[in-house]
């Protein structure tokens, strides 16, 4: 064989399979080494076509390439004096094709189980803490509120300085973060630690725990027992709002994760000198990790009125920074920085038992990865100082601003601008031709309205409004926020026509397929929500945001 036909035994480093998908954001593991790796001549190909096809030629079985055809032997006379020759042996470049071959096979399969083992790895470092208050799976076609916790609880070496010490782990740094139904955008919003609160009656590993009035929101965590569901439990009888799940981490996490990532952007109007800290920043912008990350966020005099509010914007920074950070491309395609990441994240956190697993976390990354860092609002719960005290050390909920930000929230609304082309695309909804009343058919059912509400409409609708064809079938299987009318698109007139008649506005109308109602007619789908006032009263549009102070994570804002 000719040095043509030998090929080439490529060194082929195993890390060299591992390739970033666009599309999941994941290393996968590339089993099929490129043609130019293997040392197997593979079938022939035409030169490219236009547009860059190529097309793979046919080839003959008896076509033997090139590079390996053989002379064939010219026929020899018998010659009884001729000795027969030994067979020859396999040379040893074959054999190092072959030894080399099943060892990369034998590489590559070990390859993947050692991903899998490290994976399972991962999942190991994870704490998850079953509560009956978080939901037990994790949906990625609904809006989701996740309760981020941050405990004052002493761990990891050099964190002696932070935190009360002996602490049985209080709620500190309290984030409930909102993720919208169509990822467009999320709002992160802070409550403060010092908030007066009446902490509800909860259960922790079965045991009941007796709730307590007028004590600080950090309690509602570590004291007399409780675990975050009572955290869960008291933020949804502050705000109104349930949260679904909770993540939980304590001073540690801001270390091992601003490390992680290389360290974090933070800025400050004026330079920083804070003895009980140890923080020492100049003015400007600077780069923190490890030790200084957690001064920078736990300080509470280098910054404002050296309260807990204004620490609390500095750590909305720091977050604003980080989610940057992390998914920047310089860590998503950084093999390295992903590994430390995983590592330090999955170590550092105590989840509930709907998202405790590394493919369960990855599914709630992934969807927050779709919001633009634009549109992460960070805001805070207004509150005001708290009127029982002659020496103001704690809060209250400001009830005059606080209750339009919650129903923002309850109710889906954006803090920043981001829905321009949808609304005109709602409000495109109402136009068109209307059918007569009398041809309007539709179903209707309660979906979260007040008891009785779909029975005395349809009797408004059939005597009042002369939609006779129309039904009522009781209760939708799950409550919802909205009232929404579903129709299919040779349906769009009768839609029209009975969201004139009840007052729905353009929001409320969903094209996507009706019903086959008891007479095998197609119907449209009426679900009364939870904002239907009743028979004739109109319904309101979607929202609007209230105007609230506010920040968002794709812009640094100076500490002062």
């Amino acid at each position: 064989m000719d040095a043509q036909g030998r090929g080439r035994a490529e060194n082929i480093d195993p890390a060299d399979q591992w390739v970033l998908n666009p599309q999941t954001g994941d290393y996968e593991l590339r089993l099929t080494p490129s043609a130019e790796q293997s040392g197997v001549p593979g079938p022939r190909r035409t030169a490219s076509r236009p547009g860059g096809r190529r097309r793979q030629q046919q080839q003959d079985p008896g076509d033997v390439p090139p590079q390996r055809r053989r002379r064939e032997p010219e026929a020899l006379a018998p010659d009884p004096g001729r000795r027969r020759s030994k067979p020859k042996k396999k040379s040893k470049v074959k054999k190092v094709l072959l030894w080399t071959s099943g060892s990369m096979a034998f590489v590559i399969l070990a390859g993947a189980g050692a991903v899998y083992i490290y994976l399972e790895h991962l999942n190991g470092n994870l704490t998850v803490n079953n509560t009956p208050d978080a939901k037990n799976s994790f949906a990625k076609d609904e809006a989701f509120n996740i309760l981020v916790i941050g405990t004052d609880k002493r761990t990891g070496k050099g964190n002696g300085g932070y935190g009360d010490k002996g602490s049985v782990g209080h709620a500190d740094t309290n984030i409930l973060l909102h993720v919208s139904k169509d990822r467009t955008n999320a709002t992160a919003l802070s409550i403060p630690r010092d908030l007066i609160v009446d902490i509800p009656e909860c259960t922790t590993e079965g045991k009941p725990i007796a709730g307590t009035p007028s004590v600080r929101f950090n309690t509602s965590l570590g004291q007399d027992g409780r675990d975050p569901g009572c955290t869960m439990r008291t933020v949804k009888a502050v705000t109104g709002i349930t949260p679904d799940h909770f993540m939980m981490a304590d001073f540690n996490a801001v270390k091992t994760l601003s490390t992680a990532v290389g360290g974090v952007e933070v800025c400050v109007k004026k330079p920083v000198d804070d003895p009980d800290s140890h923080l020492k920043l100049p003015a400007g912008k600077s780069v923190v990790k490890g030790e200084q990350a957690l001064a920078f966020v736990r300080t509470r005099h280098a910054f404002g009125n050296a309260g807990d509010l204004d620490r609390i914007k500095v750590q909305q920074q720091f977050l604003g920074s980080l989610a940057r950070q992390m998914s920047s491309g310089d860590t998503l395609t950084n093999p390295s920085k992903l590994t430390s990441l995983a590592e330090a994240a999955t170590k550092a956190l105590t989840v509930d038992q709907g998202i405790g697993s590394l493919q369960k976390l990855k599914d709630v990354a992934l969807e927050l990865k779709k919001v633009p860092t634009k549109n992460i609002s960070f805001v805070t719960v207004p509150v005001r100082d708290n009127p029982a005290e002659k020496v103001h050390a704690t809060v209250v909920v400001d009830q005059a601003n606080a209750p339009a930000i919650f129903d923002a929230v309850k109710n889906d609304v954006s803090l920043t601008e981001t829905k321009k082309k949808k609304k005109a695309a709602e409000s495109a909804r109402l136009k068109g031709a209307r059918s007569a009343a009398s041809e309007v058919r539709v179903d209707l059912y309660n979906g979260g309205a007040p008891p009785g509400s779909a029975g005395t409409t349809l009797t408004w609708l059939q005597n009042t409004e002369g939609v006779l064809k129309s039904s009522q079938l009781g209760n939708a299987p799950k409550d919802q926020a909205k009232t929404t009318l579903e129709y299919s698109p040779d349906q769009a007139d009768q839609a029209r026509k009975l969201a004139d008649i009840m007052g729905l506005p353009a929001s409320a109308l969903k094209p996507g397929e009706s019903e086959t109602n008891d007479q095998g007619l197609p119907a449209m789908i009426l679900i009364l929500g939870k904002d239907f006032k009743g028979a004739g009263v109109p319904i309101s549009g979607s929202a609007k945001a209230p105007d609230v102070d506010k920040s968002t994570a794709d812009k640094t804002v100076c500490a002062e």
